[in-house]
């Protein structure tokens, strides 16, 4: 009887730490371009498709359409993934590759939003890449984490 005890109390623990899953940022020099850029005929076509609306004019704080130039910034991006799939991001064509294979860790941040958590990795040059999970995440020492961007680890349950 004893040994049914053990075996059910060992099944019960189980669901509480198999999903428990640590978070670190990927290193960007082993990311992988999973599409490609726009090319500039692409881009001054959907430019007139997108902004082509009346109504996106005259939205509030969205200056995407106010220029072909901004448009250019927003859209001119193409999807980057860490090596092993679990962070992505949209990164700027106009950033050369070695210089986003370059960029640093600069902080790691967590966000929860209708049931949805993001663990987002903010890198020099603007590069951002984020693991989006249902399960809750925290940062793991938050006070060495923000001292030294290199540590940060995100613990997701």
């Amino acid at each position: 009887m004893s040994m049914l005890r053990v075996v059910l109390v060992a099944l019960l623990a189980v669901p509480a730490w198999a999903g428990a899953e640590a978070l670190r940022c990927p290193d960007v020099s082993a990311v992988v371009q999973v599409g490609t850029c726009p090319s500039e005929a692409e881009l001054t076509y959907t430019f007139g498709g997108y902004c082509g609306d009346n109504k996106r004019m005259y939205e509030i704080g969205d200056t995407v359409c106010e220029s072909y130039e901004n448009y250019r910034k927003a859209k001119n991006v193409v999807l980057w993934a860490s090596a092993d799939g679990q962070f992505e991001g949209y990164v700027s064509c106009d950033l050369p590759e070695p210089a986003l294979r370059a960029a640093v860790l600069e902080h790691m941040t967590v966000s929860s939003k209708r049931g949805l958590t993001r663990v987002a990795c903010g890198y020099s040059e603007g590069v951002l890449f984020a693991h989006r999970t249902r399960a809750s995440c925290e940062i793991n020492d938050a006070a060495r984490c923000a001292a030294d961007a290199s540590a940060c680890e995100a613990d997701c349950q």
